[in-house]
């Protein structure tokens, strides 16, 4: 639980976002009530993100064009990454970064490896993430996503690494 703590600024600020119909202006997959729980569960993991200094990987196709319907509200965009992060959250599309941000350059699956670790930081007790196969559910064509296995394999090694660090 102390973990979360660390991140209640940038859930409120996610919870208290309105989303405007622009935002999903070029998302056209429903139910938009799931989509538009996977971009919250994606803004909340970009918390730990812009912490650590590292990109993640984006795992739903569906959310990502609603981010990019967000991103370009840009005076709503901006003042809620300022709310929720104290800073702007940019955007960077694969081979679209510039030199020197962490973590841009590694391979898709590394980058997704990171999103699952930051999820596990950021739900909350119980919590699904809809992000791994939110594509498969809402119809996308050629969806994304990450397969549970892999989910369970990250979260997995990760709980051993935690585990071996208290017994130090």
């Amino acid at each position: 639980m102390v973990r979360r703590r660390g991140f209640d600024r940038a859930n409120a600020a996610v919870a208290e976002l309105e989303l405007p119909a622009a935002v999903f202006k070029t998302c056209p997959w429903q139910p938009r009530t799931l989509v538009d729980a996977g971009l919250r569960q994606w803004l909340r993991c970009c918390a730990p993100a812009l912490r650590d200094r590292r990109v993640i990987g984006m795992p739903s196709r569906a959310v990502d064009e609603a981010w990019h319907g967000l991103i370009l509200c840009t005076a709503r965009y901006a003042a809620f990454c300022e709310k929720a992060y104290g800073e702007f959250l940019h955007h960077h599309p694969e081979g679209g970064a510039p030199e020197g941000i962490g973590g841009a350059a590694d391979p898709p699956c590394e980058q997704l490896r990171r999103t699952v670790l930051a999820w596990s930081l950021v739900a909350a007790p119980g919590e699904e993430c809809v992000l791994w196969d939110l594509d498969f559910r809402v119809g996308v064509d050629e969806p994304w996503g990450v397969d549970r296995s892999r989910v369970a394999a990250v979260r997995g090694a990760a709980a051993k690494l935690k585990a071996g660090r208290r017994n130090w």
